[in-house]
C-alpha cells in the first residue's frame, strides 16, 4: 500500500464489535467535539422531539443486528457520547427527508469493471475523516471511508471477501423507517458476496433512502440498487453509468423525492461526459467546468453545505481488487493497493 496521506487519516479497529466501536469513535472524537456538536444538523437529528423514533430503531437494530448495536454502544463510549444520540445521528437520513450527505458514483462495467465514487460531506469534516481497516472476529475483514461518529458502510468500502461498496444518499420523502439505513450499509459489509449482499437488503428495505453501487471479485457484475421506505430495486450496470442522489430507477422514489439543483446538475454532467466518450472516471470526478453545479465540490457556499472529502477508484479483477483513495483534487492518491 502506497501513502501521500494529506487530509485522509488511516487507522486500524479490530475484535469484537464493541471494540471496534470505541476505536472508531475514539478516532472521530475531537472532531466530532469540536465541530459537530455545535452545528445546526446535529441539533436537528438529535432533538427530543425525535426520540420516539430512535427507541423504535434501536428496538429493531437491537432484535435484528446485535453486533452492530454492540459496535454504536461502543462508538458512544469512544465519542464520550450519550448512547441514544450517537444512535439517533447513525439514523439521520431515517429521521430527516434531507441531510448532508452527497456523493457522485461512476459505474462502468466490462471485464474487469470499475466503480469510482466522490465521497461529499459536512466541510467541517475535511481533514478529520479517515481510512478505517477493520478487522472484526466474526465476518471479512474491510476497509472504510468513516465520517466522525459514524459506523462503517454507507460510504464507500471494499472487503477481503472481494466486495466493493460505494453508496450514495437518496432523499425520499415520507419515511417511516423500520431500520436504519446506514445499519443495513453495514451489515453488507459482512457479506460474502453480491447475493448475500441482495439478501440483507430484501429482507428489511423500510428505511431511509440509499443507492448501492456493488461488485464483486467472483462474478463482476455492477448490481446498482436504489432503496428506501420499504421498497427495493436492483438492475445491472450494462453500459457507463453515474448515479448521483436521487432515484433513478426507483418507482416509489422517483414519485416522492427531494432532487436538488446539486444532484441533478452532477448526474446530468456526468451523463455528458460519459456520453462524449469520457472514460476516465477520476476525470470525471474532478470536472468542475460544466454547466450548473459540480461534480467536484469545493465551494464554502455549496448549496447542499457539502465538500467532497474523497474519491475512491476500484478496478474488479479476477485476482483481486485494485483501489486507490485520492484526498485531493489532483494529484497521486493518497492511498492505494491491491485486495487479493
Amino acid at each position: 500500500m502506497s501513502n501521500n496521506a494529506k487530509d485522509l487519516g488511516w487507522i486500524a479497529a479490530g475484535g469484537d464489535p464493541r471494540s471496534i466501536g470505541r476505536a472508531l469513535g475514539m478516532a472521530g472524537r475531537e472532531a466530532v467535539h469540536r465541530h459537530l456538536l455545535r452545528s445546526a444538523i446535529w441539533h436537528r437529528v438529535t432533538d427530543p422531539a425525535n426520540s420516539e423514533r430512535v427507541a423504535i430503531l434501536t428496538a429493531s437494530v437491537r432484535a435484528c443486528f446485535p453486533e452492530i448495536w454492540a459496535e454504536i454502544e461502543g462508538l458512544a463510549e469512544g465519542l464520550h457520547l450519550p448512547v441514544d444520540q450517537v444512535m439517533a445521528w447513525n439514523c439521520r437520513g431515517d429521521l430527516l427527508a434531507s441531510v448532508p450527505d452527497g456523493c457522485t458514483t461512476v459505474m462502468l462495467p466490462g471485464p474487469m469493471p470499475v466503480l469510482a465514487h466522490n465521497e461529499d460531506g459536512l466541510p467541517f469534516f475535511r481533514g478529520a475523516s479517515f481510512i478505517a481497516e477493520v478487522t472484526p472476529e466474526h465476518a471479512p475483514a474491510f476497509r472504510a471511508f468513516c465520517y466522525p461518529g459514524s459506523i462503517p458502510g454507507h460510504t464507500f468500502a471494499w472487503t477481503r471477501a472481494g466486495l466493493v461498496q460505494t453508496v450514495n444518499n437518496i432523499r425520499l420523502v415520507g419515511v417511516r423507517a423500520d431500520i436504519p439505513r446506514m445499519v443495513l450499509g453495514r451489515a453488507v459489509l459482512a457479506a460474502p458476496d453480491i447475493d448475500a449482499a441482495l439478501a440483507v437488503l430484501r429482507a428489511q428495505s423500510n428505511a431511509g433512502g440509499f443507492h448501492f453501487a456493488l461488485s464483486h471479485v467472483t462474478d463482476r457484475r455492477i448490481v446498482s440498487v436504489e432503496f428506501g421506505r420499504g421498497e427495493l430495486s436492483v438492475t445491472d450496470i450494462d453500459a457507463p453509468s453515474v448515479h448521483a442522489n436521487h432515484a433513478l430507477h426507483l418507482a416509489g422514489g422517483r414519485a416522492e423525492q427531494i432532487v436538488t439543483a446539486s444532484s441533478r446538475d452532477r448526474q446530468a454532467r456526468g451523463e455528458a461526459l460519459l456520453g462524449a466518450g469520457l472514460d476516465d472516471p477520476l476525470a470525471i470526478l474532478r470536472d468542475t467546468v460544466g454547466p450548473g453545479l459540480p461534480i467536484r465540490r469545493d465551494a464554502a457556499d455549496d448549496p447542499d453545505e457539502e465538500n467532497t472529502l474523497a474519491t475512491a477508484l476500484f478496478r474488479v479483477t479476477q485476482d483481486g481488487i485494485e483501489w486507490s483513495v485520492h484526498d485531493q483534487a489532483s494529484g497521486p492518491a493518497a492511498y492505494a493497493g491491491t485486495t487479493a
